[in-house]
């Protein structure tokens, strides 16, 4: 972890994670105007000093909407990788450490999860259960469990069999106690890379479902609202999608780098040396073959 650290990609995204951290925490307190606030006097202006990246549509201050809605939009994405976490990793560790039925039925039911797509799904659990911001999550979040159950079970697979495990376990350790203190530390680099490659999938889904008026009403600002909203007004501000767009490039890049990198520091298991050459004997002759060759030297 530490050597990953000293990269200055590393670095940077989590520069850019951090500061849109801070916006979904404050973001609502450093809006200078109020992000529902309707200026008919003052319909899609441009940047200027009363309005720092102009008005939308409704003459609604397009920096105080982005500001409110990094909050929303983040906690969406967090909710969801959230429910994925609570749905996929405690199931991906006892399909290992418990009865085999048990292991048998998770499989099933993460391939059938597996099959469903993501935005219809969400749309159809909205549907079905309401058009709410945690509905849609919910939704979200059932779908992203199979990655964590399946990136768990794999990882744990190969430590439940490992030598310290078996001498806790001869010892007399429990199996919970064994999942707490040896397989869960050498688990939990693989969750970290897999959750900020989930978080990174739920803000691109949050974004899409919100784009489509799913989750969120109107006039409550998020990222896919606002960018749906400035698309419908291309003829009067051609740049005002770029704003929203940058941010959900921006905060999504970081989030895979930081995966990346984190992927790349974990310690690989050492390669198994090669064994060393042994010289080839020199097959036996039959005694005729030594007679031929003696008559062929005289």
């Amino acid at each position: 972890m530490s050597a990953a650290l000293r990269r200055p990609v590393v670095r940077a995204s989590l520069a850019v994670l951090a500061a849109v951290a801070l916006l979904a925490v404050f973001g609502g307190r450093l809006a200078p105007l109020d992000p529902l606030a309707q200026d008919t006097a003052h319909l899609l202006r441009g940047p200027g000093a009363g309005h720092l990246l102009g008005t939308d549509y409704l003459g609604r201050d397009v920096l105080s909407r982005l500001l409110s809605g990094t909050g929303l939009s983040v906690a969406a994405a967090a909710e969801a990788v959230g429910t994925a976490l609570l749905l996929g990793v405690l199931p991906g560790l006892a399909s290992v450490r418990f009865s085999a039925p048990l292991a048998w039925v998770s499989l099933r039911a993460v391939d059938a999860l597996m099959t469903l797509p993501f935005t219809l799904f969400a749309i159809a659990a909205v549907g079905v259960l309401g058009n709410g911001l945690h509905q849609a999550m919910l939704a979200l979040g059932v779908l992203l469990a199979p990655l964590f159950f399946r990136v768990t079970r794999a990882a744990a697979l190969g430590l439940d069999r490992a030598q310290y495990v078996e001498a806790a376990e001869l010892m007399g350790a429990g199996r919970l106690t064994v999942l707490r203190t040896h397989v869960w530390r050498k688990v939990l680099p693989t969750v970290a890379v897999t959750t900020a490659h989930a978080l990174a999938t739920a803000l691109l889904t949050v974004a899409s479902l919100t784009f489509l008026g799913i989750g969120v009403q109107p006039p409550a600002p998020t990222w896919g609202g606002m960018l749906a909203s400035d698309l419908g007004f291309l003829a009067q501000q051609p740049w005002a999608p770029a704003v929203p767009t940058a941010l959900i490039m921006l905060t999504v890049g970081a989030l895979n780098l930081l995966a990346d990198a984190l992927r790349d520091a974990e310690p690989s298991a050492p390669a198994p040396e090669a064994p060393a050459e042994q010289p080839v004997p020199t097959p036996l002759r039959a005694p005729e073959e030594a007679r031929d060759e003696h008559r062929v030297r005289v």
